[in-house]
């Protein structure tokens, strides 16, 4: 056993190493120069004997006090250490040896918080540093004392991988040789008055243990060989206003399990199989996400993410969820994502107090608590926090080829005085209640995510009249490509609810959308949240007996597919799940193989993204009041709706008739805005469906006017029924 030795150091800092309190390490450990000499420090709890090694030399360090040694090697010679103790003796690169990895761009990047590949500065990196394999830590906590990468690289132990403070960045750094891919980490943060803080997550981590366990994991997650260049190339004209988009939107953990194996979820690779496989089948242009970020709460459904840089554990590691993406891509399918900016979560290993102070959130909860969801709301006036979420989208879309972002709770960002009482909020510079920062956040975010990933498409859950949530930045807006209509949504949904009898007391619940549905690039949304809660499935909220309500679905999705705005479904409403989504259970598939309603349900809405995707006058003025007419909006007695669908051509022309009365109507006239043979494109009442098989195959347009339309043609509109006419020349 080694004795104490002559050495440079005062009692003081021995004292802080070796408990784990000095703020910085770099300048004690490691080689150093000591009376003409290199001097090596070293700290290793573990040894009995420690020595430098030097080409295969062994060179002493006597023991300093503990489990602090030190003494002296050659000059300028690369070492390694080698310890001995309890019979066993190991070898290893020593942390403190290694220069930084951070360049001064960097630092300044960080610093002025716009680093817009801020992820690869920080997080945690496989790299080869100075010669040598290892894996580079970086993580923002200005106001910590000390901090330490641990993980089951070191014991868990702080006081061996203390951190290099990066200047007035706030910012810590240390690489870690010969730790790479799949290893454990968090890091320990001495906070600002001395305290020890909860070992805590990276923000910027990769990967992350499987949930309930909360440490973050090393990923590496470069060198993926992407093939979908063609797709990337040609995909912006997917997301124009003039496109067919009919998004799937899925809960990855609940589409389907997979039983013989416990009832787990599918993998991402899984998924890139049986789903893309599904949603292709079905017509749809995208699939859309539930947060894949990782999160600790499976009841959260991600919409309370800690780790927003880390694809879920839950179905596999990153790669495996380029895997997905890739597929999809393959397929003809976007993918886009749930992106929430707007909360996060309070757990001890997340963001919360993250260096012991108030750093990501508002210290004062009248700005940083969300009263509804109990999680905490992001200081969007600190230009190192908008640096973080600005880069996470910008991540999200360059990392993984994601093709657009779908952000969460918007509303809850505008305003802030949203869902609070008087005197619970604070005002804004102005004394208004508009969140300014937010509302700068989401445009720079949109700025640089169109800028960045060109083709993309953002879209905001955005439930009030806020004005320009679509419309350009530079031109007053927030920039995003859509927005989902909450108010047509919420008014259709509490139409159809209702009793036919009573319908014609509420029938400009179904026309009053028309009067803004210009105003922004909307999405019509039938989305998770309108099936959980007690809220009931979809055909649960349709009146009367079974055939009923199929029947009153039916026509509801005619309506959907003929309205304007772009299409949003979520899993399992396709077929008409008869329950309530279970986030802890698979779709009920058995429905769909033993029910013929529930496979005609499913044949209908294939059969409506199709005819959308095939028919440029149901999809190409989406957003163009041109696009619009009414035919027959006031039929209330009867609950009859028409209108006409135009695209940008002569022939391209559709008429959508919606009967949503239990009655058959024979000979029903209707007005016609050209004429010739009308052909009965799509009949929601067709056998296929499950219907009644009430047809019309197709109608003459007559040279008589009728509801202000120049030609009209009698036809039979089935009980509870959508009806689509394409104009054949």
């Amino acid at each position: 056993m080694t004795t104490t030795a002559p050495h440079p150091l005062d009692a003081a800092t021995i004292s802080r190493l070796l408990a784990g309190r000095h703020d910085d390490p770099f300048s004690v450990l490691g080689p150093h120069s000591h009376e003409g000499s290199t001097w090596v420090t070293a700290l290793d709890p573990g040894a009995e004997d420690l020595a430098a090694v030097v080409d295969g030399t062994e060179h002493p360090l006597p023991r300093i006090e503990g489990a602090l040694f030190g003494g002296r090697v050659p000059d300028g010679r690369p070492y390694r250490l080698r310890g001995r103790g309890f019979g066993t003796q190991w070898e290893y690169e020593d942390a403190f040896r290694f220069g930084p990895v951070l360049g001064s761009l960097d630092e300044y990047l960080l610093g002025e918080g716009t680093h817009s590949r801020l992820w690869e500065a920080l997080g945690a990196h496989v790299r080869t540093h100075e010669g040598v394999p290892g894996t580079h830590f970086a993580v923002w906590a200005p106001n910590a004392r000390r901090v330490s990468v641990v993980g089951d690289f070191n014991a868990w132990d702080g006081r061996r991988h203390p951190m290099r403070r990066r200047g007035a960045t706030g910012v810590w750094e240390i690489f870690v040789p010969h730790v790479g891919e799949r290893h454990c980490y968090k890091y320990e943060i001495v906070g600002p008055h001395g305290e020890m803080l909860p070992l805590k997550a990276d923000p910027v981590g990769f990967g992350s243990q499987h949930p309930p366990e909360t440490a973050s994991v090393v990923r590496d997650i470069h060198g993926y060989g992407w093939s979908d260049a063609e797709w990337m190339g040609a995909r912006a004209a997917r997301h124009r206003r003039d496109a067919p988009i009919s998004i799937y939107e899925v809960h990855l953990g609940s589409w389907k399990r997979v039983w013989a194996e416990g009832g787990r979820p599918l993998s991402y690779r899984e998924a890139a199989r049986e789903l893309v496989t599904y949603a292709k089948d079905m017509g749809f242009t995208h699939l859309e996400f539930l947060p894949l970020s990782e999160y600790p709460f499976d009841g959260s459904w991600g919409y309370q993410p800690i780790g927003l840089y880390a694809p879920s554990i839950r179905f596999g590691p990153p790669h495996e969820f380029r895997d997905l993406v890739q597929a999809a891509h393959e397929a003809g399918l976007g993918v886009l994502l749930d992106w929430v900016p707007a909360h996060f979560p309070s757990d001890a290993h997340g963001l919360a107090r993250f260096d012991g102070t108030a750093l990501y959130e508002h210290a004062d909860p009248r700005e940083g608590f969300h009263q509804d969801w109990n999680t905490l709301i992001y200081n969007y006036g600190r230009r190192e926090v908008t640096n973080f979420l600005v880069a996470n989208a910008l991540y999200w879309l360059d990392e993984y080829h994601v093709d657009g972002l779908r952000v969460d709770a918007v509303a809850s960002m505008l305003y802030r005085d949203y869902s609070r009482k008087a005197g619970e909020w604070v005002p804004n510079i102005h004394g208004g209640r508009e969140n300014l920062e937010a509302i700068d956040l989401l445009r720079r975010m949109n700025v640089a995510a169109y800028g960045q990933s060109p083709g993309i498409m953002t879209v905001a859950e955005e439930s009030t009249a806020f004005p320009g949530v679509s419309a350009p930045v530079h031109a007053g807006g927030l920039g995003f490509g859509f927005k989902w209509n909450m108010g047509w949504m919420n008014d259709t949904l509490s139409y159809m609810h209702k009793e036919p009898l009573y319908r014609k007391y509420h029938h400009h619940q179904m026309t009053f959308g028309l009067h803004y549905a210009f105003s922004e690039n909307f999405i019509l949304p039938i989305s998770h949240d309108e099936v959980v809660h007690g809220k009931g499935s979809m055909i649960g909220k349709m009146p009367g007996n079974w055939e009923e309500k199929c029947g009153n679905l039916r026509a509801y999705y005619g309506f959907m597919w003929g309205h304007p705005g772009k299409k949003l479904l979520f899993m399992g409403c396709e077929f008409g799940q008869r329950g309530e989504w279970n986030h802890q259970a698979e779709l009920d598939w058995a429905a769909v193989q033993h029910g013929p309603e529930h496979r005609g349900l499913q044949r209908l809405v294939r059969d409506l993204n199709l005819l959308y995707r095939e028919t440029p006058a149901l999809h190409a003025r989406d957003g163009d009041p041109e696009g619009f007419q009414w035919i027959e909006g006031g039929d209330a007695e009867h609950s009859i709706f028409a209108w006409t669908r135009r695209g940008f051509g002569p022939d391209e022309l559709c008429v959508v008739v919606c009967n949503f009365t239990p009655v058959e109507r024979r000979g029903h006239r209707i007005g016609l805005p050209a004429p010739g043979r009308w052909v009965e494109a799509l009949n929601t009442d067709a056998a296929a469906y499950h219907g009644g098989n009430r047809l019309n195959r197709s109608v003459l347009a007559e040279e008589r006017g009728w509801m202000g339309q120049p030609f009209s043609a009698e036809m039979t509109l089935p009980p509870l029924s959508t009806l689509i006419f394409k104009l054949d020349r």
